[in-house]
């Protein structure tokens, strides 16, 4: 028994195989212009049609194709009513097409929670899937706090806290482009940062398990207008993301302190913020698969059809 997984969300086109132990997920960045912050609805569409045939071509070279039994497959952003996006429709078209050719069931989810299963696969936790726990996504467009519980073979989440305005990507990518990074500038401010060792912090305020990095925003602005150190600034920026999800963790664990705590999403693979949440005990996921992929959305396809 083994599945197919699809996911194209807004910047990663995505195809995943597992076998209920093993997985290979094939992946490709969508091209974002030099000084850009992102795609349009349109252009994301565009490239995730031109990229699947070369990723499932990449993929399907070494699967027998006889051996799969289901088609998983993200279709929204978050699994709540009016959560949409149309780059997940050319995920499903391919989907729905492999799975009426196989004659194999096709298993639907969010793209959330496919963020949640490859984090719990890639860190051997999948026994979390089974029993509540608390989960970050952290992304270029979702900075939420999670009540992640067991539904079925999937998972229901429920908002607990998180962002009330920008998330920590699309500050990190506003900082990457004042600096002259290149999008999505996670991988390469964590790069920069290395080079620095300051240790200065602005203190975001969190109350109830939430927080604003708008202001954030404004502060990364000024400190590099002070210093003009592209390292320092780079620290500077992932200690302020790390500082309040370190405090709003802290905030939950107060409620919720019998549950583990799960990192999900491209943020959670930052250097700067494994370290600073180490003594909270997370469990964090490789970091290949806190970046969007399809695997956790095969998992869950697998899941959902084992006999």
């Amino acid at each position: 028994m083994s599945v197919i997984g699809f996911d194209t969300s807004n910047y990663t086109t995505s195809i995943a195989y597992y076998n209920g132990s093993s997985g290979v997920n094939c992946s490709q960045l969508l091209p974002v212009a030099q000084g850009e912050l992102g795609l349009r609805q349109s252009d994301a569409v565009f490239h995730h049609t031109k990229s699947l045939p070369v990723l499932s071509g990449r993929l399907f070279s070494d699967i027998a194709i006889d051996e799969i039994t289901a088609i998983g497959v993200s279709t929204r952003p978050r699994a709540v009513e009016g959560s949409y996006m149309p780059c997940f429709m050319v995920g499903y078209s391919h989907a729905k097409l492999l799975s009426d050719i196989l004659g194999v069931p096709i298993v639907e989810c969010s793209h959330q929670q496919g963020h949640i299963a490859a984090s719990l696969w890639s860190a051997s936790r999948l026994d979390l899937m089974d029993t509540p726990h608390i989960a970050w996504h952290l992304s270029g467009g979702t900075t939420e706090l999670l009540l992640v519980e067991p539904e079925g073979e999937t998972v229901r989440c429920t908002r607990i806290g998180g962002t009330s305005d920008i998330s920590a990507g699309q500050l990190i990518d506003r900082a990457g482009q004042m600096l002259g990074l290149s999008f999505p500038a996670g991988k390469e401010l964590d790069a920069v940062s290395q080079q620095s060792d300051t240790n200065d912090l602005f203190r975001v305020k969190c109350n109830d398990s939430t927080f604003s990095l708008s202001g954030v925003q404004n502060k990364v602005s000024e400190y590099y207008k002070k210093t003009n150190n592209i390292a320092d600034t780079a620290r500077y920026t992932l200690r302020c993301v790390s500082y309040a999800v370190y405090t709003v963790t802290e905030q939950a664990l107060m409620k919720y302190s019998d549950l583990p705590v799960v990192f999900s999403g491209g943020v959670a693979s930052n250097s700067i913020l494994r370290e600073t949440l180490k003594p909270l005990n997370p469990v964090f996921a490789q970091p290949q698969f806190s970046t969007d992929n399809a695997m956790g959305v095969a998992v869950i396809a697998y899941r959902c059809t084992e006999e």
